[in-house]
């Protein structure tokens, strides 16, 4: 959203989407002593339907409130360009699965009801802006016109947005009738006359939200008091995808070649600007290859180093059971040895008792041989 203070931003934007953007502690624009050209984000949940879409609003507070507005376009340009490089650098990433879509899909400009066309900082601004985000010029406060003034109005907005080559928002032609008659019809009310209030009133029994005023209540949901249905139906639910794709297939597209066109190898821009890139994409490829490649080299250290430690542990291990085995081995020999000397020790006893033995038989035999010889001669 960009336009000067005081012409009901947020209030629209709250009654767009049922919701409050600012609290007690984080006031609105209106309500601050310091105003400043920054660029403010606000995040929404709309829930419609059992779909859930998470909308990011952003603001421009002190836009066009100062002496000299030389330039002040410049914050919202390099915010809608900072998104768009964000969207790039992460297109060039190797890996691409989490690309989070955050450039500017639309750009709501109010223009001050003043009933004499436009002002120089709104031309200027949105040739700025046109061939950078889909815009969609809006006639705040519509409600302090009469309806022959507005309709004035929109005339002599268009008449000059045609004679300053403005590229507004094109709404698309579709192959359904009922659905060109439409389109037709939004064009037809080009800019969009809006109304916001976040006040509800009851009008004949009914509670609206909409203006009171002495000479009645200025719905903001009727149709026949401003064009706000037609508006959040076309953001919310006709045109959004359309919005996206414009933005991807025309402004991303007419930026992204731009800058890859600007691109050396050394990521300088050789354009009039000469101005240094934050990284040029092949540039930021072959470093994020140089980070996969270091990476592996890292991971293939640790490898090797886990895999010679676990081989010394196992060499370790190895020789620790042949010291064991070896131990065992001596072990199990000198109790063979000691066994082998005690069987020999037995066996030289045996001999002995053996032959000691065998002498005796002898020496009995003889005895008994002497003995039967004196028997016989007796």
């Amino acid at each position: 959203m960009y336009s000067e203070s005081g012409l009901g931003k947020s209030t629209l934007i709250n009654s767009l989407f049922l919701t409050d953007l600012y609290s007690k502690d984080y006031p609105g624009p209106s309500q601050r002593i310091k105003k400043t050209v920054q660029v403010e984000q606000s995040k929404v949940l709309i829930k419609e339907g059992g779909v859930q879409l998470t909308l990011t609003i952003v603001d421009t507070p002190g836009f066009g409130d100062a002496v000299d507005n030389s330039n002040c376009w410049q914050p919202v340009i390099n915010y809608i360009d900072s998104k768009c490089e964000d969207f790039l650098n992460a297109e060039s990433r190797v890996n691409r699965r989490s690309m989070p879509d955050n450039r500017v899909h639309c750009c709501l400009y109010f223009i001050a009801p003043s009933g004499h066309g436009l002002k120089p900082l709104d031309i200027e601004f949105m040739k700025r802006l046109h061939d950078k985000v889909n815009v969609i010029p809006l006639i705040a406060k519509a409600d302090t016109l009469t309806p022959e003034e507005c309709q004035l109005f929109k005339k002599q907005i268009m008449k000059e947005i045609q004679e300053h080559k403005i590229k507004i928002y094109e709404f698309p032609d579709t192959e359904d009738d009922e659905d060109n008659k439409l389109i037709r019809k939004i064009k037809e009310k080009m800019p969009l006359a809006v109304v916001g209030s976040n006040v509800v009133i009851e009008v004949n029994g009914k509670k609206v939200r909409g203006r009171q005023y002495p000479w009645g209540v200025a719905e903001v949901e009727n149709g026949e008091h401003c064009d706000f249905t037609v508006l959040r139906n076309m953001l919310i639910r006709t045109h959004m995808q359309d919005l996206k794709d414009v933005t991807n297939n025309v402004h991303y597209e007419n930026y992204r070649s731009k800058k890859l066109a600007a691109v050396t190898c050394n990521g300088v821009d050789t354009s009039k600007t000469k101005g240094q890139l934050t990284k040029s994409p092949l540039a930021q490829m072959e470093e994020e290859r140089r980070e996969h490649v270091m990476k592996m080299k890292k991971m293939e250290a640790e490898m090797e180093q886990v895999f010679e430690m676990k081989v010394k542990e196992k060499k370790q291990k190895l020789k620790d059971s042949e010291a064991e085995l070896e131990r065992r081995h001596e072990q199990m020999k000198r109790n063979l040895e000691a066994q082998y000397k005690e069987l020999e020790e037995k066996r030289r006893v045996f001999e002995e008792e053996k032959a000691n033995w065998e002498a005796q038989q002898r020496i009995l035999e003889q005895t008994m041989e002497k003995n039967k010889k004196k028997g016989k001669i007796f």
